[in-house]
């Protein structure tokens, strides 16, 4: 079954959502506000083929405050930080058991 991270104030996500409902595509919605945790990340990270360049919008206002560099952070640093920083997160991101797509086109 498809996963999919959104934010419920993300117009691509509501229009990710209203695509797989119209067709009656399958999906568990994962509000990453909510809902995100500790194995939902590992677990993107795992799917991610250029680690958390794919997953995390570098032109946050909270990356670029703290001047956080995320190749000089542990994993679990990492992970703590989006958990404690979810808007961080680029969105929608959409996963299946064999890949991902990060945003809605």
């Amino acid at each position: 079954m498809l996963k999919v991270y959104i934010s419920p104030s993300c117009q691509s996500c509501r229009k990710v959502r209203e695509f797989f409902k119209q067709r009656k595509i399958p999906f568990q919605e994962i509000n990453i506000f909510k809902d995100l945790n500790y194995g939902d990340l590992l677990y993107l990270l795992t799917k991610s083929d250029h680690g958390t360049d794919d997953i995390i919008s570098l032109r946050s206002k909270i990356i670029k405050q703290a001047k956080i560099n995320f190749n000089n952070m542990k994993l679990s640093e990492t992970i703590n930080f989006i958990l404690a920083n979810p808007s961080v997160l680029r969105r929608p991101i959409i996963v299946n058991s064999q890949e991902m797509q990060v945003g809605y086109n």
